[in-house]
This record gives structure tokens, C-alpha cells and sequence, in this order.
């Protein structure tokens, strides 16, 4: 049953969840016509949902313009107090980073994108950063190609069939074909190295995090500063200390079952 057919289906929180969904870097403030036209409503609608997320705090109001106010990030702490994420996951990530420098994160897939819902980091450098609560595009990115390849072949029939491969640097791999055959190496390999594909400057090395019957969950990986560090470089210094990473995390999960279970309906 649809989601649109279904009973249980509660539209009115649909539209409101849409609605914060819609800020974003490139429209942090909008008013209510451009809100509107963004999550293909009616001014009436979202107005009456700016209204609701205003007087829950959620919602700020400058002028003519609607913001998101602090108390949102409650809504994204309360996943990661619930589940427990320092305890399970944050301590590989720290052991990673201590070793190699540079940032550590964990992801999982969130449609065509990969959301990230751990990140230590131990640079600043003038590039596209990661950090929790961030989504890009699955394809681009060593952990996002990680979980594609492990996903059943039906399904990334069906990624390939409703997302658009776009160039994000000049070297961003967008033919399907291609990336079917390196999703395919993944698979076999057990790991994901990229270069520059989801921006300038970032190499990245990924693995596969399982859940106690073998299943894909997660991903986790280490990056750092294209210029400084080689692909083989990459794989001869950090996938062993990655794979441990992964194979703990993997055995903490059975002692975290809310995160265990959360990150099963991925």
C-alpha cells in the first residue's frame, strides 16, 4: 500500500516535516511564497505549518522571512542520545583519526544520498566539510558507493533508473556503466577509494559496517587531503585499521539494539 493510500498515513506531518526539510545552505531564510513554491504546496498550507513549527520554537520569523530556530538540533540529538551513538561508534572514529590524522565518519543511505550520522575531524582545510546530519549524493562519495554496492541487484536497478549522475568536479563519475563496474569492484574488493568526486581535495577510503547476520548497515570511512595522500598510499596505511573500525563497531551493535534496529530500516 502507498503511502498516499494508506490509512495510518498522517499527510498533515508529512507536510510539516517538509517544510523543515526545505532550509537548507542556499535558502536558510525564505518567505512564505518562495517556502511554497519550494516543497510544491499552497501558501495556506505552509503558512498554517509555519505557524505550528513557530509556536513550537522549531520556526523563527525575520520580517518577511521564516528561519529555522536552535531548538531543531533537539530533533537530530534526540536520535543520537536514543541510540546511543557516542558509545557505539564515536570511539572508532576518535581511534581512527588519532592514528591517521585527518577525519573519520560513519554513513548510511538515505535514498539516493548517503547521510552521515558520526564525523570526527581533525582539519580545517578549505573544502566541503562532513559533519552529522549531512546528505550527498551517494554515488560521489567512498561510503555512499559502499552501501550501493551491497544493495540487492533489483534496487540499484531501481537507483539508477530514478537518479541523475551529475558532475560535481571535472573527474565526477557519471556514466552508468562505469559506475555499475566500480560499484561491481566494491562488491568484490571490499572496500571504495574515491578521488575528487565529490569535490576538489578529498580522497576517501571506505568499508562496509554488517549487522550480526552479515547485512550492509552502514559504512564507515577515513579521508583526508587529495595533494598529500595517494590512493595506494590510502589502502596500504589505513584499510586494515579501517576494517578492525568496522569489525568493532559491527560486534558493538549487538549491546545497542535501538541503533542496531534504527540503522536496519535503511
Amino acid at each position: 500500500m502507498s503511502e498516499d493510500k494508506n490509512p495510518e498515513y498522517v499527510e498533515a506531518l508529512a507536510r510539516g516535516l517538509a517544510v523543515i526539510e526545505a532550509f537548507d545552505e542556499s535558502t536558510p531564510e525564505m518567505t512564505l511564497t518562495e517556502l511554497a513554491r519550494k516543497v510544491d504546496m499552497s501558501p495556506a498550507t505552509v503558512r498554517r505549518n509555519l505557524h505550528t513549527l513557530e509556536a513550537l520554537g522549531f520556526v523563527r520569523r525575520n520580517h518577511k522571512h521564516f528561519l529555522l530556530a536552535p531548538r531543531i538540533l533537539t530533533l537530530g540529538s534526540a536520535y543520537l542520545k536514543a541510540v546511543r551513538v557516542d558509545e557505539a561508534i564515536m570511539p572508532e572514529l576518535h581511534r581512527i583519526t588519532e592514528l591517521f590524522g585527518d577525519a573519520a565518519n560513519v554513513g548510511v543511505l538515505d535514498g539516493a544520498n548517503v547521510l552521515y550520522i558520526a564525523h570526527v575531524s581533525e582539519t580545517r582545510a578549505a573544502r566541503r566539510m562532513a559533519s552529522i546530519g549531512v546528505t550527498y549524493p551517494a554515488y560521489a562519495t567512498s561510503m555512499g558507493r559502499v552501501l550501493l554496492a551491497h544493495l540487492p541487484p533489483e534496487e540499484i536497478d531501481a537507483y539508477f533508473e530514478k537518479t541523475e549522475l551529475r558532475k560535481l568536479t571535472d573527474v565526477t563519475v557519471t556514466g552508468e556503466k562505469e559506475m555499475r563496474k566500480i560499484l561491481a569492484d566494491v562488491r568484490v574488493n571490499g572496500y571504495s577509494v574515491t578521488v575528487d568526486q565529490l569535490d576538489y581535495g578529498i580522497t576517501a577510503l571506505a568499508v562496509p559496517i554488517r549487522d550480526n547476520v552479515g547485512k550492509v548497515v552502514a559504512a564507515v570511512n577515513t579521508s583526508g587531503y587529495s595533494p598529500r595522500l595517494k590512493p595506494q598510499d590510502l589502502l596500504e596505511q589505513r584499510l586494515a585499521e579501517l576494517r578492525v573500525a568496522a569489525a568493532r563497531v559491527s560486534n558493538l551493535l549487538l549491546r545497542y539494539p535501538a541503533l542496531l534496529h534504527s540503522l536496519g530500516m535503511h
